[in-house]
């Protein structure tokens, strides 16, 4: 079964960061590492990372992703999994990773939100499940960087994530599905902050559904369009 480095990027999240850390701890098959990418952090961040058990990196650039970046060239496996310093993977996240990895490229689980009524979790996971399923219909997989895995080699070949302020995951998950086969793991739960929601359920609902409407277009009429040539 493959092994796994998980990366996790994080600005000043000291009050989140723990949660996430034990949560990594508590996994069926544990990482072979786990990467904490600070961002000039001034909240304590490194230190709750190391005590955590994780090593920490000192990314000088600000933004998420740089951030994501530095810790997919530091990883020294052959996957990397990746997800939020506010989010818990659950127990069997790498396992069923893991189990997914032959003849793929990379992989992405369903999500939902925690810290919420045990009704509206499950109603954010089977609306997660319609997104993903019809960005899946149009040809647009939606790799979220809380629950996504990637062949390190894959996404070094695709040029690695593109320097935007958002969407760098899914942009980077795109690309990579342009050299080989990408797998939505239904088994891979990961449940992230219901703070994304401070902004109102439809705003956060529009800026995700902008991906099935080709928000990414600019970027593959790039050189990222094909990282075969």
């Amino acid at each position: 079964m493959s092994e796994f480095t998980v990366v996790i990027p994080a600005r000043n999240e000291a009050a989140y960061l723990p949660l996430t850390l034990r949560a990594l701890r508590a996994q069926r098959q544990p990482p072979a590492e786990v990467i904490v990418v600070d961002n000039g952090s001034t909240d304590g961040t490194p230190d709750v990372a190391r005590a955590g058990g994780a090593r920490v990196i000192h990314c000088t650039q600000p933004g998420v992703a740089r951030a994501r970046q530095w810790g997919l060239e530091a990883a020294h496996t052959r996957w990397v999994a990746t997800t939020d310093a506010d989010s818990l993977p659950s127990p069997q996240w790498l396992e069923r990773l893991g189990a997914a990895t032959p003849g793929r490229v990379a992989l992405y689980g369903p999500m939902g939100f925690c810290g919420v009524a045990p009704q509206w979790e499950w109603a954010s996971q089977r609306a997660y499940s319609g997104f993903i399923h019809a960005c899946r219909l149009v040809g647009k997989p939606n790799l979220a960087g809380a629950n996504m895995a990637y062949s390190r080699q894959a996404a070094l070949l695709a040029g690695g994530y593109p320097e935007v302020e958002a969407y760098e995951d899914v942009m980077l998950g795109q690309a990579i599905a342009a050299l080989g086969e990408v797998a939505y793991v239904r088994g891979a739960l990961v449940q992230t902050s219901a703070r994304r929601l401070d902004q109102g359920v439809l705003p956060f609902a529009w800026q995700h559904l902008r991906n099935i409407t080709g928000h990414t277009r600019g970027y593959f009429d790039q050189e990222h369009r094909d990282p075969r040539g």
